[in-house]
Order: structure tokens, then C-alpha cells, then sequence
């Protein structure tokens, strides 16, 4: 598996969801990117935005999010290193939505041109692609459905157990902990909670010993207990690799 160049994290989070042949791998690897750093809480692409390229997140945390006429944000994503979190925009040209950091981020941007001649040149790449978002949308509808259905506690642990099989994807875990630079804030926003809420949740949670958290640093001390609070079956990931979850 390749990791030495920026591209790595896109081929290892690609290739644990649809396998890749070392040809495309090293074709994924060619892919013309500009690297920019982002500071935390900064807008990527706004809605109402035409981009001409896609972002691949290569350090940090992103998110997509919606603003209300009322003025309150809803994030509907949370997206880590590996992920190209406005590939939708290479066929969608008008942003529907904002993509914002939520941490410090390093961000590799890749023109829509090139890959639409990566895509025609290799088909395999298309459908592992298109996987991709296919994916996004599966996520999406399971988070539908822990905030129409689930409680704040439940939805919290399930995010939580998301993220640590995500994380994992890409080799970002390490003994169960992972570096979670989400605020509560953040956090209240993409579970429909208030930050009082999300605050008393994170504290139960702690109480129940099914995790431990310091600065942003998570640790699952009870994998198997944190799924079961957060009702969490990782088949809408998709994952290729059953160990990862």
C-alpha cells in the first residue's frame, strides 16, 4: 500500500472500501495537487459556490454544514484525513452546501479537469470514486436516522464509535485512542443537542466507563459497550477490511 505522498491517504481510504490495482494506485499517486494549510473554523467552499477543483483532507478534521434563515447551523458531516469531502462537486457544479474546518487543516486541492482524465483513462477508478460517494450518502442517512430516532446519548456514542472505525481506516487509531478535535459546540450542532446537553452526555459516558477523554483525546474503554449504547453496526461504512471494525 502506497502512503509516501499526499495522495497516500486517498489511495489507503479508497482501497479499504473497493480494492485497487498497483496501476491505479500509482495513477491515483500522479494526481496534480496544490497544498494549502487552513486555519480551524474557516469556510473551504461556501454554498452557492462553483469550484473547479475538489479537496482531499489530509490533516484534520472538516465538516459540511447547513445555516437556517433562523441563523442555526446543522452539520450533517463530519470528514477526516483520507476523504474528499466536496467530491460532489465534480459533477454537481453549484455547491449545496458550506464545507468548513473544524480543526487546523492541511488540504491538498485537485483540479476537476484532471480528474475527469484520470476517471476516462481508468473506469476502475470511476467506480471507486462514485463508491466513495455512495458511501457519503449511506452515512448520511444513518445520521438521519440517529436524530430523528435516537436519543442524545445514543447518537453521541454512535458518532463516537463512526469516527473510531473511520479513524482506523486510515491509521489514525492507536491502542483505541484518536486524536477528536471536535468541540461540543461542534459536536451539539451535528447530533441536534444543545452544548448543556452534549456536556451532561460526554459525562455519562465517562461515568459508564465506556470512554475517556482528555484535551482531544478519546479513548474507547469498552468497545463492545459503546456500540451497543450507540445502537452502532458499521455495515453502512461499507468497509472491504472486516477488522476495521
Amino acid at each position: 500500500m502506497m502512503a509516501q505522498s499526499p495522495n497516500g491517504l486517498m489511495i489507503r481510504k479508497l482501497d479499504s472500501i473497493f480494492p485497487l490495482s498497483d496501476e491505479e494506485e500509482q495513477a491515483l499517486a500522479r494526481l496534480p495537487m496544490q497544498i494549502a494549510a487552513y486555519k480551524a473554523d474557516q469556510d473551504i467552499v461556501r454554498i452557492g459556490d462553483r469550484p473547479s477543483q475538489s479537496c482531499l483532507l489530509l490533516e484534520g478534521f472538516t465538516c459540511v454544514y447547513k445555516i437556517t434563515a433562523e441563523g442555526k447551523r446543522q452539520i450533517v458531516a463530519f470528514h477526516v484525513p483520507g476523504d474528499i469531502p466536496d467530491l460532489q462537486s465534480l459533477h454537481l457544479k453549484v455547491m449545496d452546501n458550506s464545507l468548513a474546518t473544524v480543526s487546523p487543516c492541511t488540504l491538498g486541492f485537485i483540479p476537476h479537469e484532471a480528474l475527469y482524465d484520470l476517471c476516462n483513462r481508468y473506469p476502475r477508478i470511476t467506480a471507486a470514486l462514485w463508491r466513495e460517494t455512495l458511501v457519503d450518502a449511506s452515512i448520511f442517512r444513518e445520521w438521519m436516522t440517529g436524530i430523528g430516532r435516537r436519543e442524545a446519548y445514543n447518537r453521541t456514542a454512535h458518532l463516537l464509535c463512526e469516527m473510531r472505525v473511520r479513524l482506523n481506516m486510515v491509521g489514525l487509531v492507536e491502542d483505541g485512542t484518536f486524536d477528536l478535535p471536535i468541540t461540543q459546540t461542534e459536536l451539539a450542532d451535528a447530533i441536534g443537542a444543545s452544548t448543556v446537553h452534549v456536556n451532561r452526555v460526554l459525562q455519562e459516558l465517562r461515568a459508564d466507563g465506556l470512554i475517556r477523554s482528555r484535551g482531544t483525546q478519546v479513548s474507547i474503554l469498552d468497545w463492545k459497550g459503546l456500540k451497543e449504547a450507540g445502537d452502532f453496526d458499521p455495515l453502512y461504512l461499507h468497509l472491504r477490511q472486516e477488522g476495521n471494525a
